[in-house]
C-alpha cells in the first residue's frame, strides 16, 4: 500500500490523499485550495496526478475544501465512482453548483477590474458539476461497500456536518490484512443537531485531521450564555452583528442556538437574517435528513412538530435586492452570511458596509486558513482589502471557537486512545497548519505512539 499526500498537507484546504492498493488508485477527497487568489488558482488548476488514472474517489463530507474540485477532476478525465453518504451527495449537488456560479462571478469581476494575471476561465461550469454528480454513489453508514476486490469501505458518522463520515478500509493485499482509517474532519461531542462522532477503532494506519491540534474549545454549558450576552450588548449599543459562517453546518448550528435562546427569552426582539442562497438550500437538505439528527434535536423540536431552523424573528434572504436592503437598515440586527473564510459570497458586501462602524461587531465562529480575509481580520489587521477596495477595521472583533465543527486537542487524543499503540503503527496528521499539528504530534509521541508523521505536500509513504 502506498500513500501520497497532496492537498491538506500542512494546510487546512485542498484536501487530497492518494492511495495505491492492489494496483488500484483511490483518491480520498478532492477539495479546493483557498487563500491567495493567484496561488490557489494555479494549485486548483493543475493536479499532481493524472485524473484519468484514478480508479475511484472516496469523499468524507461536502465542505468545499474537501469536495470543491471534484467537477474539475471529472472534467480532466476522471471516470470512476465517487462514494459518499446520501446526505453528502445531496449537499454536494447544491454546494458544487454554488461553487461554479461563484467562480463565474469572480472571473467576471476580475475582468471588469482589469487585474493582471486574470484566470482565463473558471475551474469548471454548471455542466461540469452535473456530469460529476452522475458519478456519485450513495452509501449508508456502517454498511460495508466493496470498492474493489480486497478493499471494503465502511462509513462511520464523523459528527462534523450533516452526512460527514470517517472512513474505514478493510484491506487484503498480498495475503496480509490491514485496517486503514481516514478520520475526515472529526466533530465534537454534545454539539447540537447532528449525532456525536463515531470514532474509528483498532486501526493499523490512520490519517487524522489536526485543525485544532493545539487548542482546547469552550465548554458547551458556557457558550449559550456567552452568545446571549453578546446579542444583548450589541442590541443595547444599537449595532449590527455580522457573522461569516459556512453555509453548511455552522449556519444551521447558529440558527438552532439563537432559536433556543429566543424561546427562553434570553435575547431581545432582534431580527436575524440568513443571507446566503446556499445556506437556504442547505437548510432544506438538513430537513430532508432527520435520520442524522441527535436525540436533543428530536426531543426539543421534531417531536413537538417545531422547526429547529425557523422561528418568528428569523428571515432567510434569497434575492440580491433583499440582500442589498440590509445595507440601508440602521437598527440592530444579526446577519449570518457565507462564506466562513470570507473569500467569496455575500458576506463580502456585508463586511464592506459594516467593518468601519465602531458600533458593529464581526463574530467569527469557525476556523480560517492563512491568507484568507477572515484570518486577516481575526489577526487584528487595521486595514483590509474587500472587493478591491481598502477598508479600515473599526468595528469590534470576536471569535467563538465553540461553534467550530472540529475536535480540539483533547478530543483528538481521545480519538487515538481507542486504537492500541501496539497495533496503530502509522499515524499521519493532515488538515492542519504547523502551529496546530506539531504540538499535537508531540502529544501523540508522549502517549507512546511510535510513528506520528506530519507529511509535506507530495510526500510518499509505503505501508
Amino acid at each position: 500500500m502506498k500513500i501520497q499526500f497532496i492537498g491538506g498537507a500542512r494546510t487546512v484546504t485542498g484536501s487530497q490523499h492518494l492511495l495505491t492498493i492492489n494496483g488500484k488508485k483511490i483518491l480520498l477527497e478532492c477539495g479546493l485550495f483557498q487563500g491567495r487568489r493567484n496561488e490557489t488558482y494555479e494549485l486548483n488548476k493543475k493536479f499532481k496526478f493524472d485524473p484519468k488514472e484514478i480508479d475511484a474517489l472516496i469523499l468524507s463530507h461536502a465542505h468545499i475544501d474537501h469536495s470543491g474540485n471534484i467537477p474539475h477532476l471529472v472534467k480532466d478525465g476522471f471516470n470512476g465512482p465517487i462514494y459518499a453518504t446520501s446526505a453528502t451527495v445531496d449537499l454536494c449537488k447544491i454546494m458544487l453548483e454554488d461553487s461554479a456560479y461563484l467562480q463565474q462571478r469572480d472571473i467576471e469581476w476580475l475582468n471588469k477590474k482589469k487585474k493582471k494575471r486574470i484566470p482565463e476561465e473558471p475551474l469548471y461550469s454548471i455542466e461540469d458539476v452535473e456530469d460529476a454528480i452522475q458519478k456519485f454513489v450513495a452509501v449508508e453508514y456502517n454498511t460495508g461497500t466493496e470498492i474493489f476486490p480486497g478493499i471494503v469501505a465502511y462509513f462511520q458518522d464523523a459528527g462534523h456536518i450533516l452526512g460527514s463520515a470517517g472512513i474505514l478500509l478493510e484491506i487484503e493485499e498480498e495475503g496480509k490484512k490491514l485496517r486503514f482509517g481516514f478520520s475526515g474532519d472529526i466533530g465534537r461531542h454534545e454539539t447540537p443537531i447532528i449525532r456525536d462522532p463515531d470514532y474509528l477503532r483498532d486501526l493499523d494506519v490512520l490519517i487524522m485531521e489536526s485543525t485544532y491540534g493545539n487548542r482546547l474549545h469552550t465548554h458547551s454549558d458556557e457558550v449559550e450564555e456567552e452568545v446571549a450576552k453578546v446579542v444583548r450588548e450589541m442590541f443595547d449599543r444599537k449595532g449590527k452583528i455580522i457573522i461569516p459562517a459556512f453555509a453548511v453546518g455552522r449556519t444551521q448550528l447558529l440558527v438552532y442556538v439563537l432559536h433556543k435562546l429566543f424561546d427562553q427569552n434570553r435575547i431581545p426582539e432582534i431580527p436575524i437574517y440568513v443571507d446566503s442562497p446556499l445556506a437556504v438550500n442547505a437548510t432544506k437538505v438538513f430537513k430532508d435528513h432527520p435520520e442524522c439528527f441527535d436525540r436533543e434535536t428530536n426531543r426539543i423540536f421534531l417531536e413537538s412538530g417545531d422547526d429547529p431552523f425557523g422561528f418568528g424573528r428569523l428571515k432567510y434572504i434569497t434575492t440580491v435586492d433583499q440582500s442589498k436592503e440590509l445595507n440601508d437598515m440602521k437598527e440592530p440586527m444579526i446577519i449570518i452570511s457565507a462564506s466562513g473564510m470570507a473569500e467569496g459570497g455575500r458576506i463580502l458586501h456585508h463586511l464592506a458596509n459594516n467593518i468601519g462602524n465602531p458600533k458593529n461587531l464581526i463574530l467569527f465562529v469557525g476556523y480560517a486558513a492563512e491568507h484568507t480575509l477572515a484570518r486577516k481580520i481575526m489577526d487584528g489587521m487595521d486595514k483590509v482589502n474587500i472587493l478591491g477596495e481598502e477598508h479600515s477595521v473599526k468595528c469590534k472583533i470576536k471569535t467563538m471557537d465553540y461553534f467550530s465543527g472540529h475536535a480540539d486537542q483533547k478530543e483528538l487524543i481521545e480519538y487515538l486512545s481507542l486504537n492500541p499503540q501496539k497495533r496503530l503503527k502509522n499515524i499521519f496528521l493532515v488538515h492542519g497548519e504547523e502551529e496546530q499539528a506539531l504540538p499535537l504530534k508531540e502529544k501523540i509521541l508522549q502517549k507512546g505512539y511510535k510513528n506520528a508523521n506530519f507529511p509535506f505536500s507530495e510526500e510518499k509513504f509505503v505501508i
